[in-house]
C-alpha cells in the first residue's frame, strides 16, 4: 500500500492501473469535452486512507485522484491501485507527482477539491501536501453534505441512494462518491422542464413563479 514510514516518511506503492505512478485518461471524448467546456469547471476528486484522523501523529497510507468535468464524467485518474511491501518514494515525491497530474488537467486556483467527508482529507493535504493544495480553489465539494441534506429534506429519495461498499481503498472510494453525487444530481437537483414551473423563494419568504 501507499504508506508513510515514521522515520524516513517513505511512501510505497504509488501507482496507476498497472502499478506505476502516472496519469491515465479515462474519457475517450476528453479532448473534445475540454474544448467545449472550460477546464475551470472541472473537479479534483481525492481520497486518502490514513492510519487515523490526528494530523500530528497519523499517516497517509494511500491516495488516489480523479478528475471529472462538471457533469461528473471521469476524464483522468492517478493513484494507487497495486499494493506492494517495499517503500519506494517520499511523501514529497508523491506530492510532486500528484501536483504534476492535476496541473495537466486543471488551471491553477480554479478547481475545487471534491470527495466524501473530504474535510478530513483536506487537513492532511494542507499539512503534508501544501503545494498540491495551493493549486486548487479554496472551496470544497463534499458529497457527505449533500447526503445529509437529502436525508433531511428528501428522505424518500435518500432511501435509494447508492450505499458505500466500505472497501477502504482510495480509488474505489472516489468512484463510489462520484456515483453517489450523480444520483443526487439526477434525482434531487432536478432540471427545470418545459412542462413544469418551479418556485423560487426570494429572501426566504416571497414566492415567485417562473415560467
Amino acid at each position: 500500500m501507499l504508506g508513510v514510514s515514521l522515520g524516513s516518511r517513505l511512501l510505497r506503492g504509488v501507482g496507476g492501473r498497472h502499478g506505476q505512478f502516472g496519469a491515465r485518461g479515462v474519457s475517450e471524448g476528453g479532448a473534445a469535452m475540454a474544448a467545449g467546456e472550460s477546464m475551470a469547471q472541472r473537479m479534483v476528486w481525492v481520497d486518502l486512507e490514513m492510519t487515523g484522523l490526528d494530523i500530528e501523529k497519523d499517516q497517509i497510507i494511500e491516495m488516489a485522484c480523479l478528475i471529472t468535468d462538471s457533469d461528473l464524467n471521469i476524464l483522468a485518474e492517478s493513484g494507487l491501485t497495486k499494493a506492494v511491501k517495499e517503500s519506494t518514494i517520499t511523501l514529497q515525491q508523491a506530492e510532486y507527482e500528484f501536483l504534476s497530474f492535476v496541473r495537466q488537467q486543471t488551471p491553477p486556483g480554479l478547481c475545487p477539491l471534491a470527495g466524501n467527508s473530504v474535510h478530513a482529507d483536506k487537513k492532511f493535504l494542507d499539512k503534508y501536501m501544501p503545494q498540491f493544495m495551493k493549486h486548487l480553489h479554496y472551496r470544497i465539494i463534499d458529497v457527505s453534505t449533500v447526503k445529509e441534506l437529502c436525508r433531511r429534506w428528501y428522505p424518500e429519495d435518500y432511501e435509494f441512494a447508492p450505499k458505500k461498499a466500505a472497501s477502504h481503498r482510495a480509488l474505489d472510494d472516489i468512484s463510489e462518491s462520484i456515483k453517489e453525487l450523480q444520483f443526487y444530481r439526477n434525482n434531487i437537483f432536478k432540471k427545470k422542464t418545459d412542462e413544469k414551473k418551479r418556485k423560487i423563494i426570494e429572501n426566504g419568504e416571497n414566492e415567485k413563479t417562473v415560467s
